[in-house]
């Protein structure tokens, strides 16, 4: 198991959508997103959707420049957000990138004014790591939200901000 080698030094930018790591890496999401899941309970964006109104991409990065991790924000009522798209670069695996960007999500939607912030997500082994951050992290098993639909293989959680 590798080491936690996370620090505040990384830094979180946005609005990176066509620089050529950040499109790769949410080709490589996307892609896997399609491929793991059942089509009708595979909700990721594709990347050339990822510029859209209402819709905040972030990308955190070390401090040689490298890409870590990319995740987004998206507003879907007054005060009520949506965590898509986080994803943790394949060489970053194991230092403590996915919780980094879901604590600066979580940061960047309280500055927005949000007051509750919500995600889906996969329950198949592929999805296990991410279901367990969620939960680390004080979200809650939810019913579905906004347009979603319940399915055996969705997840929904929901957290207080």
């Amino acid at each position: 198991m590798a080491c936690d080698q996370s620090n505040n030094d990384w830094e979180l930018s946005e609005g990176e959508h066509d620089r050529g790591d950040v499109r790769a890496l949410l080709t490589h999401h996307f892609t896997e997103m399609r491929a793991d899941s059942p089509p009708e309970a595979c909700h990721v964006l594709p990347p050339d959707r990822m510029a859209e109104p209402g819709l905040r991409l972030f990308a955190l990065r070390d401090g040689d420049g490298t890409l870590l991790g990319i995740g987004a924000l998206k507003v879907i009522a007054p005060g009520h957000g949506e965590v898509k798209s986080m994803r943790t670069s394949p060489t970053a695996l194991g230092r403590g990138v996915g919780r980094q960007m879901l604590e600066r999500l979580i940061d960047a939607a309280r500055a927005m004014g949000m007051s509750r912030l919500s995600l889906e997500t996969g329950n198949s082994t592929l999805f296990e790591p991410a279901n367990w951050l969620y939960l680390a992290h004080g979200f809650e098993r939810c019913p579905p939200f906004g347009d979603y639909q319940p399915t055996a293989f969705t997840h929904f959680y929901t957290k207080a901000l």
